[in-house]
């Protein structure tokens, strides 16, 4: 898994600009340092991510750290706050968002076509 650190609003600025030049958009993954269920979600991510990276390149933002972040994110894309959570980014919009342990790296290959 070949993870980018998530840690500005800069950061977002260029993520919403990548969104428009992938074929399927920019995955973006809100971790909690703090919460366990998080650690086991992330856990499970890592170990079943079989994305190109050129296809479905994925940010990790530390919530924790960069609350500020998650908070612009929450306003940006009209979603939930949730941790944990993943968002993927097409176009400029979020056209998938899962949290909690209903995140499974089969589930998007079903919602995204892979």
């Amino acid at each position: 898994m070949n993870w980018s650190i998530l840690e500005s609003e800069t950061g977002l600025e260029k993520i919403i600009e990548q969104s428009f030049l992938e074929n399927k958009g920019v995955a973006i993954f809100k971790h909690s340092t703090r919460c366990s269920i998080s650690s086991v979600a992330k856990g499970r991510l890592e170990s079943s991510w079989d994305f190109d990276s050129e296809k479905l390149p994925i940010y990790y933002l530390d919530l924790i750290a960069y609350r500020g972040i998650s908070n612009l994110i929450a306003e940006e894309f009209s979603v939930e706050h949730q941790s944990p959570q993943i968002l993927v980014i097409n176009n400029g919009e979020c056209i998938y968002t899962e949290s909690h342990m209903s995140i499974s790296v089969k589930q998007l290959h079903t919602e995204l076509e892979f």
